[in-house]
């Protein structure tokens, strides 16, 4: 019943930006905080942002503090990953998940299916 949907990756040049969306459908969005990971090729999966339920705190992994802005629209049932100043580094899969705690990761109980970005150099 519960079902989050990525969108917003694709191709884009080092320097640039990208805004990823994830819409949640099956649950009263306000009531669960929302994660977002990524994992690129030959490397584990790892912690990118997160924002607590009500919006109140959001958390950053040290590569991409500065960077990125995690976000979210109640109304719409939708968070969102603003990416700027993309790095090559930056290439991987993104999935957003939700759970009931922004920092710790094992609360995570449902997750998308993840969205492609690639950065060129």
């Amino acid at each position: 019943q519960v079902q989050l949907v990525e969108s917003g990756g694709g191709l884009v040049q080092a320097g640039g930006s990208l805004r990823l969306s994830c819409a949640a459908s099956g649950l009263t969005f306000s009531r669960y905080a929302m994660g977002w990971f990524r994992q690129a090729p030959g490397k584990e999966r790892e912690f990118v942002a997160s924002i607590s339920r009500r919006g109140g705190s959001t958390y950053y992994a040290d590569s991409v503090k500065g960077r990125f802005a995690v976000s979210g629209d109640n109304a719409k049932n939708t968070g969102y990953l603003q990416m700027n100043s993309l790095k090559p580094e930056d290439t991987a899969v993104y999935y957003c998940a939700v759970g009931l705690w922004a920092t710790v990761d094992s609360a995570y109980n449902y997750w998308g299916q993840g969205t492609q970005v690639t950065v060129s150099s």
